[in-house]
């Protein structure tokens, strides 16, 4: 088995593969505050609640946007497996893809594994949407090349920060969808504007990325609240859960022995 683990901001997600097959996912906080020896007893209970059997674990990699935790994350699960995990970087083998940034260091791991993950599932030039904390755009062009992007403010985030700042605004549920367009009330009239606000924005910024390119682009998006987020779309989006750690195993395989 391997295990790919992805730190986010706010969750990190781990899978368990077994050839190409995933066999288990799950979802834990990113703790800043944790010790190794904290994550170790931690993920122990967690990967024997899922049934894995850590002594058939082959290796595993790991992508971060958390410095501080992505060499504890690796020394604990090096502690739990015996096995050595990689840690995504840009000087990696990425499959052939080149990042045609002005500074390529600073582009974030999580975007390097979206790109090489959609690059092997589908055909660019591609426009990549990744919803988290922060709300990202990935463009890839013709010959496969990551060329840039945009960072847009997450759309938990900015319900928060609008629920703060606006006394009689409420905090909002967005597990759940707005039922209508117009609202009729404070909460249903915040749904509407958080969800189509945002895949109108998804629209807008594929149409102009493809306005920019000269051509059509196929559009992938993946992250906690896009599942919810792209029934409102009105341009075809694959829309995939697991790219994130399907990037990981295809970098493993690239770069491991």
């Amino acid at each position: 088995m391997i295990i790919v683990l992805d730190v986010g901001n706010t969750n990190t997600v781990i899978g368990g593969y077994e050839g190409n097959e995933l066999r288990f996912s799950l979802r834990m906080c990113s703790d800043r505050t944790r010790t190794a020896d904290e994550y170790v007893f931690y993920l122990r209970g967690l990967l024997q609640d899922r049934q894995v059997d850590l002594s058939k674990v082959e290796g595993g990699i790991i992508s971060s946007v958390v410095p501080e935790l992505r060499y504890l994350l690796r020394q604990a699960m090096e502690r739990l497996t015996g096995q050595k995990f990689l840690v995504v970087t840009n000087d990696m083998n990425l499959g052939g893809m080149e990042i045609k940034m002005d500074i390529p260091r600073q582009l974030g791991a999580d975007l390097v594994v979206d790109a090489v993950a959609a690059l092997s599932l589908y055909q660019p030039p591609l426009v990549i949407f990744d919803l988290g904390t922060a709300t990202t755009m990935s463009v890839i062009d013709a010959e496969g090349n990551y060329i840039g992007g945009a960072i847009i403010p997450g759309l938990r985030l900015s319900m928060d920060a609008l629920s703060a700042r606006a006394a009689q605004l409420p905090f909002i549920n967005l597990d759940e969808p707005p039922m209508v367009f117009i609202g009729k009330n404070t909460v249903d009239c915040m749904k509407s504007g958080a969800f189509y606000s945002t895949a109108a924005m998804l629209d807008g910024m594929a149409q102009r990325a493809e306005d920019t390119l000269g051509q059509p682009v196929t559009v992938v998006a993946t992250g906690g609240l896009m599942g919810v987020v792209y029934p409102f779309c009105r341009r075809p989006i694959h829309y995939d859960e697991n790219l994130l750690l399907t990037g990981l195993l295809r970098l493993y395989h690239l770069n491991h022995g």
